[in-house]
């Protein structure tokens, strides 16, 4: 079967944006936004949050897709500021993301980024610093990920990327109607241009979110 490059409960707002300017970024700031929870509330309110800490949770669609994140996931790719937010060549090695000492990928992880540094593991998440352009990436990440499937972890600039070089097999993307940032980096000005190289489907959730399924025309 053919190993899909996938992206998987990416969240914008109403107006497309899913991230702040690069200026607003920071270590305490990792979204660049005043209140990202307003994004994936719809996610840490399930019952299968993987860092959900009390009983409870909701069940039904919302879960369904938190539940699916991992499946039949063999690797991960992610942009250099979705690791962290510093810029330039690595001035300290030792920090290690900002993921904590069980990141909740349990994967290898390409981080794309124009300067290298050691490959590193924490728990069973290996991090590989890689510099190519989006389909070398893939194609490393594709033998480390062991006939399964990849996914395209973000942020919004790295989604981008693979989305012009037409490498994105399946996208999951959760709109928060209630939410409108003005500001920021944007996914789309409307799902709609997307149409031309993907089939869209819009499911409205209990909760408010539009999940926006596309998979390859």
């Amino acid at each position: 079967m053919t190993q899909l490059l996938r992206v998987q409960n990416f969240n914008v707002s109403s107006d497309g944006i899913g991230a702040g300017a690069a200026e607003d970024q920071s270590l305490e700031s990792p979204f660049g936004l005043p209140d990202p929870g307003e994004l994936f509330a719809w996610a840490g309110a399930t019952a299968s949050w993987p860092m959900r800490s009390e009983p409870g949770g909701s069940r039904g669609l919302d879960d369904y897709f938190t539940r699916d994140f991992a499946h039949n996931i063999g690797a991960e790719i992610m942009g250099r500021n979705k690791f962290g937010p510093l810029r330039g060549p690595w001035q300290d090695e030792e920090w290690k993301g900002w993921w904590g000492d069980e990141p909740p990928f349990h994967t290898p992880v390409f981080v794309m980024t124009h300067h290298k540094r050691p490959s590193f593991t924490l728990s069973d998440t290996t991090f590989h610093f890689v510099d190519g352009d989006p389909a070398a990436v893939l194609a490393q990440a594709r033998e480390a990920a062991q006939g399964k499937d990849v996914r395209l972890g973000g942020g919004v600039t790295t989604v981008r990327e693979f989305l012009e070089a037409d490498l994105v097999d399946t996208m999951h993307v959760a709109v928060s109607p209630q939410v409108r940032l003005g500001s920021g980096i944007r996914l789309w000005e409307s799902p709609d241009e997307l149409r031309d190289r993907f089939h869209l489907e819009v499911v409205p959730s209990p909760s408010g979110v539009m999940h926006h399924l596309f998979w390859r025309k």
